[in-house]
């Protein structure tokens, strides 16, 4: 998914036995069970939830969280992460198995399932939906953004790049099996299947690109209830022959879509909306106002702001080839110079948790300041710098660091930050500022930088996710250009183990190698900002900002 951050690729957890079953777990409510504490709850209502305006709910450019969250409701993939049993469990697949080399996957699916226009959810429902994010020609105006989700499918280079006209990894032996391909071993691929913009389409999605864009016909447990109008609303209604578990408990969901967080806090205030975002300046308010949930991902009454880790990080991107940055311990004493809490406090009023490397919270494997030198040490920093780079009698080193950022939000605040920290030990620093495109586009494709800002939030709950795509060498998200021979061998060895547990201790023992190294330094991690309504007792946010509303209640 994307904020002004980025996007990426990979996932790892549940229990992959080579050649054995890998989940067999009851099918529907994604978010685990949210059953509400005390007080009456009210069948049906409608949820009225603030959004921005989404660049897409069709599952063919699911990628930013607001059409994600619609599009969540819409359909469900074959797999789902309960968060709260810290699992991968079915949902439209009922089962999946997997072979030796974990380059092929089975998934048996769901049989009788529905879509929203009453037609068959099959296997090629699925080999359509995929075939159809990757081939060129599905749409003349934007070829989807998402397809590198299936790269590690046999035949994805053919067919995005119009030279096949199917995904021939993926084949179809009966209505209910579907069978994947990869290219190269991956025992985490059915983490991948839990994103919504792998999810079935119908018939339907290919005969009409722009009706189905925005009306589309899924098989989750809302469905559309007229069309999206663009910049005002999306209402979805509960869509009764749900298939993968109990019916949705609301009659149906108001996407409100409002043009910033603000205005819709505003919103929320005067009673017009029943979930929202608290701008940062007024989070400490509303705490007080409405009380915070107690696991920081459930709201229920009296406790209604959510304050849960969220699976994202923001962290500097150093580039190693630069003549200064090639040093790595210059590197290490530029993370040590920096007072992550204080940035934490101070620019966000403590909704940020400073980070101790950088895999966050919530991610099975994560160790608590498993990267040593992500904590703030002037003294160890000092020591570095006065060895290498001893400062003359005003204080000065023959150091200067100049740092890329955009100047949307709070970067500016949190990049000045830094700047002090490392100019109070004599570090000349200097900003190189532009538009957030222009420096995705051109500053760090191109590697035209020394150290610049980014974040990244998890497509899946895996630390795969967060080591290969932003450290692997050659890999699209790794712009400072780091490379470890050791590294990449680990992680491809950590891909092709099927053991959950002996697969993440190997990417631990990655990730401890790339600490060593500190081609990249680990800020802050994010935290929820949003809050619920009287009128709902009970919802749960998990940590990707993804709620199922069909387990929503609303009080009496």
């Amino acid at each position: 998914m994307t904020q002004p951050t980025m996007n990426r690729r990979t996932f790892v957890k549940g229990g992959l036995a080579a050649s054995a079953m890998a989940a067999l777990a009851a099918c529907g409510k994604k978010g685990g069970d949210t059953s509400a504490a005390s007080g009456s709850a009210a069948e049906g209502g409608t949820l009225n939830y603030y959004i921005n305006n989404p660049s897409a709910i069709d599952p063919y450019d699911l990628e930013e969280d607001q059409g994600m969250m619609v599009g969540y409701q819409l359909f469900d993939a074959l797999t789902t992460y309960d968060f709260t049993k810290s699992e991968l469990v079915g949902l439209a697949a009922e089962s999946w198995d997997v072979n030796d080399a974990a380059d092929e996957f089975t998934f048996h699916l769901v049989k009788g399932a529905k879509f929203h226009d009453g037609t068959t959810v099959t296997s090629k429902s699925f080999k359509q939906g995929w075939e159809r994010i990757l081939n060129p020609n599905t749409s003349t105006e934007h070829a989807s953004a998402i397809g590198y989700h299936l790269a590690m499918v046999d035949g994805y280079s053919e067919l995005s790049a119009g030279e096949a006209d199917e995904l021939k990894g993926v084949t179809c032996p009966d209505d209910d099996t579907l069978v994947v391909k990869l290219s190269q071993p991956y025992a985490d691929f059915p983490y991948v299947c839990m994103h919504p913009a792998l999810s079935p389409v119908p018939d339907c999605a290919l005969e009409d690109f722009d009706t189905f864009f925005f009306a589309p016909v899924g098989n989750g447990p809302f469905k559309m209830d007229g069309k999206w109008e663009d910049g005002q609303q999306i209402n979805l209604v509960r869509f009764d022959d749900y298939s993968y578990g109990e019916k949705a408990k609301l009659d149906g969901i108001h996407f409100n879509i409002q043009k910033d967080v603000q205005t819709a806090y505003t919103e929320f205030q005067a009673g017009n909306l029943d979930v929202a975002q608290v701008p940062t300046t007024q989070l400490k308010d509303a705490i007080s106002q409405y009380g915070e949930s107690e696991d920081g991902y459930t709201a229920t009454t009296g406790k209604e702001v959510l304050t849960g880790d969220e699976l994202s990080i923001y962290y500097l991107m150093l580039n190693v080839n630069d003549e200064q940055l090639k040093d790595k311990d210059l590197r290490h004493a530029l993370s040590l110079a920096i007072n992550r809490q204080a940035i934490c406090d101070t620019v966000f009023e403590g909704t940020r948790e400073p980070a101790g490397g950088i895999v966050p919270p919530g991610i099975k494997g994560y160790v608590e300041n498993e990267w040593a030198d992500s904590r703030y040490d002037v003294d160890a920093a000092k020591k570095i710098l006065d060895e290498k780079y001893p400062a003359d009698a005003n204080g000065k080193r023959n150091l200067s660091i100049a740092l890329t950022y955009n100047l949307d939000g709070d970067h500016k605040a949190v990049m000045e930050m830094v700047m002090a920290d490392w100019s109070a030990l004599g570090i000349e620093t200097s900003s190189n500022t532009a538009e957030w495109a222009s420096i995705l586009s051109n500053t760090y494709p191109n590697a035209d930088f020394q150290v610049g800002r980014l974040g990244w939030i998890a497509d899946y709950p895996i630390m795969d996710n967060f080591l290969y795509p932003l450290f692997v060498t050659g890999g699209d998200n790794n712009y400072g250009q780091y490379s470890n021979a050791d590294v990449d061998k680990g992680l491809l060895d950590a891909r092709a183990i099927a053991s959950d547990d002996d697969r993440v201790a190997k990417y631990q023992e990655v990730d401890k190698l790339i600490a060593e190294d500190m081609p990249v330094i680990p800020l802050f991690y994010y935290k929820h900002q949003m809050v619920c309504s009287q009128r709902v007792k009970s919802l749960y946010m998990d940590p990707q900002k993804l709620c199922d509303m069909s387990t929503v209640e609303l009080s009496a």
